[in-house]
């Protein structure tokens, strides 16, 4: 409870330092209610609603509770969020406030905190505020939606630090041999079959015909590798000793490895963006879809991106500079990596650029708010980009985009079920062997006896045979029989008669309700009398 305030006096120095002594705070703030969390738990759920903004049904009932409603002077409530003030003012319908005092007093309650509250040292208060914020922070990375794109991130990044890397110690191991046997820098220009070779060669005197059949294995060309043979013997390099050729060979072996590590990680990009996003690298090609992933922060930040500003995604230098310049802004960013602008003619680069960057942002919504994801969508979208490029070039008219739309839903909506159906197919795969088994056959001979029935069925369709017996007061009764199945059809007529006249002869001990008889049939049995 804040006794008294003042909102312009606030802002001085001298009032500033004075919320640092405890007396003074004192004299403005005193502690009218607390109530302390039941568990870590609840603390954590508490803390994870205000920061969602939301009202938890603890605070909601201590504020009630404590906070006087009614009176002659209404009471005004301070919140430092004003997110969760906004709810509270929904919910209990009384002022908030916000704002510079409230942040200061805020200050002061929680600097002084242990003081206020009987009982609690600094030292209890310190441990469980730290306490809470590990919980939080563990919770919130745990329940990360963009955890999936975290990983991709963290790949393209690697792939391009890779990428120079290789480039850089190839270059090395280029410029290391080449003292050694200079002509095969010539032969061969490609960093890691060079680093291969120097490792298989090593000192090219000792290079026979013997190493010709593995020189074809590394080059995949007899007639490169016949190169190399005739000019390690007329060579100008100069000689080296063994102790520099083993560390030669030494950094070509981690060269080499380093290049089998890349293609590996490229292979485990390709499995994550088929997971997380597989319309986008289906359209633009995984490594692109990733570096745009990366370059936007995650998947959901892309898919709020507008296509105009995808289109330029990677170019913020180029498009801040024209800008200043006042010159020709830059029609592409990171997608013109993608093989469809390098196809596409000078005039068309930037049409091309700007169609593709609406498909990219119609791809990546739908992999971010798809609960199954699939790659349809992603194939449709790129056929729809090649009909756009075709067009540009021969005027072939491409289809129009709803038509196209309506297959892919269509096409998505099955591969969806299917997709369903084998997440099922394995959670029965999981349970108990001998009751999977039981079901198992319970269903095969369910399958079987139905055809048969509905064969029997279509062939001879069931008649209801009616009998007519007269009763001793001369009133028509009719039977019905049960209709015979295809196993019944198939006895022979008498044992037909014998169960059709058991049937008759059981009937009489049923009562059966007496029906009424017409007119016309009275004046014929009188006339028969």
């Amino acid at each position: 409870a804040v006794k008294e305030v003042e909102e312009i006096g606030m802002l001085l120095p001298q009032v500033e330092e004075s919320v640092l002594s405890i007396g003074k705070f004192n004299s403005m703030v005193s502690l009218a209610a607390f109530f302390p969390f039941k568990s870590a738990q609840a603390a954590l759920e508490n803390i994870n609603a205000i920061s969602e903004g939301v009202v938890h049904a603890d605070l909601k009932l201590f504020l009630e509770t404590n906070l006087p409603l009614s009176g002659k002077k209404k009471a005004s409530l301070g919140v430092s969020d004003a997110k969760i003030g906004a709810a509270l003012q929904e919910e209990l319908n009384v002022s908030i406030q916000t704002g510079g005092v409230v942040a200061e007093i805020t200050r002061g309650i929680r600097l002084h905190f242990h003081s206020l509250v009987k009982g609690l040292t600094s030292q209890a208060a310190s441990k469980a505020q730290l306490g809470l914020g590990h919980s939080y922070s563990r919770a919130k990375v745990k329940f990360n939606v963009n955890r999936a794109d975290n990983m991709i991130i963290q790949s393209i990044a690697l792939l391009d630090q890779l990428d120079k890397d290789i480039n850089t110690f190839s270059m090395r191991v280029r410029e290391w041999y080449g003292y050694h046997f200079p002509e095969l820098i010539k032969i061969v220009s490609e960093n890691s079959m060079y680093c291969r070779l120097a490792q298989l060669i090593g000192n090219r005197k000792e290079l026979t015909e013997e190493k010709l059949e593995s020189l074809e294995e590394v080059v995949m060309d007899s007639a490169k590798a016949q190169a190399i043979l005739e000019a390690s013997r007329s060579s100008m390099g100069m000689d080296i000793s063994p102790i520099d050729l083993i560390n030669i060979e030494r950094f070509s072996n981690r060269v080499v490895s380093l290049a089998a590590y890349r293609q590996g990680l490229q292979e485990y990009l390709r499995s994550k963006m088929s997971q997380v996003a597989p319309n986008l690298a289906a359209l633009i090609g995984e490594v692109v879809g990733a570096r745009l992933i990366s370059h936007a922060g995650s998947l959901t930040n892309l898919a709020k991106y507008p296509a105009s500003t995808v289109q330029i995604l990677g170019a913020e230098k180029a498009l801040f500079r024209a800008l200043k310049t006042r010159g020709n802004t830059p029609k592409y960013g990171l997608i013109f990596h993608s093989t469809f602008i390098g196809r596409a003619a000078a005039k068309n680069k930037g049409r091309i650029s700007r169609y593709l960057a609406n498909k990219c942002t119609i791809a990546s919504r739908i992999d971010c708010f798809s609960e199954l994801p699939t790659s349809v969508f992603g194939d449709k979208l790129r056929e729809q980009v090649e009909e756009r490029l075709s067009f540009y070039e021969t005027g072939e008219v491409p289809r129009k985009n709803v038509d196209v739309m309506k297959e892919a839903v269509k096409e998505a909506s099955l591969a969806q079920a299917h997709l369903k159906r084998d997440s099922l197919g394995d959670d029965d795969e999981g349970a108990e062997e001998t009751p999977a088994k039981k079901k198992k056959k319970r269903k095969s001979e369910a399958e079987v006896e139905q055809p048969e029935a509905d064969e029997t069925e279509q062939a001879d369709p069931p008649k209801k045979k009616k009998k007519r017996k007269s009763d001793a007061d001369g009133v028509e009764v009719k039977v019905e029989e049960p209709e015979d199945n295809g196993t019944e059809q198939a006895d022979p007529p008498k044992k037909k008669k014998k169960l059709k006249i058991e049937k008759v002869d059981e009937e009489p001990a049923i009562e059966t309700p007496e029906m009424p008889v017409s007119g016309k049939k009275k004046k014929k049995k009188d006339a028969a009398e």
